[in-house]
């Protein structure tokens, strides 16, 4: 089973038993558009989950995590219990953000170790031009019982990549903007520029022209000549480690087998003094 999903297959199967759907919308600087909007409207029998209430941890006075920590496996796990979601569960995520947020929850699943969770193609509001139905009443939450097991496999940490560095151990991704990648802008994070060897490959070109997810056969040829082997260890971050996310989940589509999250990402690395700054582009590695 692909972890992209058609509206088709969530229209099918939205009321079945085993199935939670999560709104995940969320706008980075006005933190309650999200919850409004699906206080406003959502699919029917969807709960909402919160960027950075829900799905990160508070931020840490000495910026050390970045700006959306990872949340707690713990904290996490009851949180999902509450709303509905068992290991038995299968759950689809939502947004209206290119499947950033979505791809965020669809990572942190992963991490806990459930498997059976996707992320519905095109957003809310292609489900809304598909004139498929929607609903401002909200679903009687009936608590579960969600078990982590969490996937430490799946991250790296800020000492890892460090360490790293000049080794060839790691195939960085840089999954923010170019001109954030090249330093010459940086609208959020205090310094600019790039983790030293990273490649860059903007999130939001993991969708094509109409918003939705590129095939398995485009996101191989997006990610052509990245790596060696499909077997490379590929490590992924963006601003904050959400955008990364949809790379994670694109990679995968390729075919690439072990793909891991440095969920601080810039922010985190930038808050120790000691960590090398790139800024500009950055060679492609030549076959040897």
């Amino acid at each position: 089973m692909k972890n992209v999903v058609p509206i088709k297959w969530v229209l099918a199967r939205m009321y079945e038993s085993d199935i939670v759907i999560v709104d995940c919308r969320f706008q980075l600087g006005k933190p309650d558009a999200g919850r409004e909007a699906y206080t406003e409207s959502h699919i029917p029998g969807a709960v909402y989950l919160d960027l950075e209430k829900d799905l990160s941890a508070p931020v840490e006075l000495d910026g050390h995590g970045g700006r959306h920590p990872l949340p707690d496996a713990a904290v996490l796990a009851d949180r999902l219990s509450k709303v509905g979601i068992s290991n038995e569960t299968r759950v689809v995520a939502y947004d209206d953000q290119g499947g950033a947020m979505a791809s965020r929850l669809w990572w942190l699943m992963k991490y806990l170790g459930h498997e059976q969770v996707y992320v519905m193609d095109g957003g809310f509001t292609a489900w809304k031009n598909a004139g498929c139905p929607v609903s401002a009443e909200q679903k009687v939450l009936i608590p579960a019982r969600f078990l982590a097991t969490v996937q430490h496999n799946m991250l790296v940490e800020v000492d890892e990549v460090r360490e790293s560095l000049g080794t060839g151990r790691f195939v960085l991704v840089d999954s923010r903007e170019a001109p954030r990648y090249r330093g010459e802008a940086e609208p959020i994070d205090r310094v600019a520029g790039h983790i030293p060897g990273a490649r860059n490959f903007f999130w939001a070109e993991g969708r094509g022209p109409d918003g939705t997810w590129k095939s398995a056969a485009e996101q191989a040829a997006r990610f052509e000549g990245l790596a060696r082997s499909q077997d490379d260890e590929i490590v992924v971050y963006c601003g904050s480690g959400v955008t990364a996310c949809p790379n994670v989940l694109a990679l995968g589509e390729a075919g690439f087998s072990r793909v891991k999250l440095y969920a601080g990402s810039w922010s985190d690395w930038i808050s120790y003094a000691g960590n090398p700054i790139a800024v500009g582009e950055e060679e492609e590695p030549k076959d040897v």
